[in-house]
């Protein structure tokens, strides 16, 4: 079995990707910015990480030992039209999404490129594919995000290292709900943002999304993109089959 770190475990995707592999009998290094909010895991080790801190990620990686497999998880979520987002917040994503993911991968890489042998699985997202109105902010983290995740394929795969991402569609966990918004009363985007919960389609569970994970891992040659279910594979399919002339508008966007 596998030794994995799996960073964003306290809730949602992350949580269940621990339970999940924790059952399968795999070591489970699970780890979030408050310890506490591990404490209740069946996991093996429970350690604090920022992924947005060199000093979190170099400790916490010291403190877990041998690591095989890291599963990016940690990120976050606005709401907001592009035309008013507030920038830091948008940097903040970034931070957190796309540059925390780097970093921590940058933490582990060394000892696998040394071994010949490791993988990184990435927790992104169909909108790793697609900008959708008033989460675009969103889906340029992830975009980004799966750009350093190709070009890690091509770098460190030449070293034994493998690398897949994992991209579902809407899951049923607290991250929207608990997203930030960023509205006037007045604002001329209201409508556009009050059709966001019909777009959502078809909704996945994080345990779901666990199980895919999970078989991602111990796949011996997995490919470098995954989505989760039907849902995202119809997603990610109207998006390549849309001709690249226009922007791609989700079945149902009345605006």
């Amino acid at each position: 079995m596998s030794s994995v770190l799996i960073t964003g475990a306290s809730r949602g995707i992350g949580r269940a990707v621990a339970v999940e592999l924790a059952r399968r009998g795999h070591r489970v290094v699970a780890t979030a910015r408050r310890l506490e909010t591990l404490a209740d895991l069946p996991v093996d080790q429970r350690l604090r990480l920022d992924v947005t801190d060199a000093d979190s990620v170099s400790t916490a990686i010291a403190a877990a030992g041998e690591i095989d497999v890291l599963v990016s998880n940690a990120g976050a979520t606005v709401r907001a039209p592009l035309e008013t987002v507030p920038l830091d917040e948008v940097e903040e994503l970034f931070r957190l999404n796309t540059f925390g993911a780097l970093r921590v991968a940058q933490a582990v890489l060394p000892a696998m490129r040394e071994r010949g042998a490791g993988r990184l699985v990435f927790v992104s997202s169909v909108q790793g594919r697609i900008a959708l109105p008033i989460i675009t902010p969103y889906s340029a983290s992830k975009w980004a995000l799966e750009a350093f995740a190709e070009g890690l394929a091509i770098e460190a795969g030449h070293f034994g290292v493998g690398v897949s991402i994992v991209q579902p569609g809407a899951v049923a966990t607290d991250g929207a709900a608990g997203a930030k918004t960023f509205f006037a009363d007045d604002d001329p985007y209201l409508p556009l943002y009050r059709q966001l919960g019909a777009l959502r389609g078809e909704v996945v569970t994080a345990g779901e999304v666990a199980a895919v994970v999970a078989d991602t891992i111990e796949r011996p040659d997995p490919p470098l993109r995954v989505p989760v279910g039907p849902p995202a594979e119809k997603v990610l399919r109207a998006r390549k089959e849309a001709p690249e002339t226009e922007p791609f508008r989700p079945a149902g966007l009345d605006w």
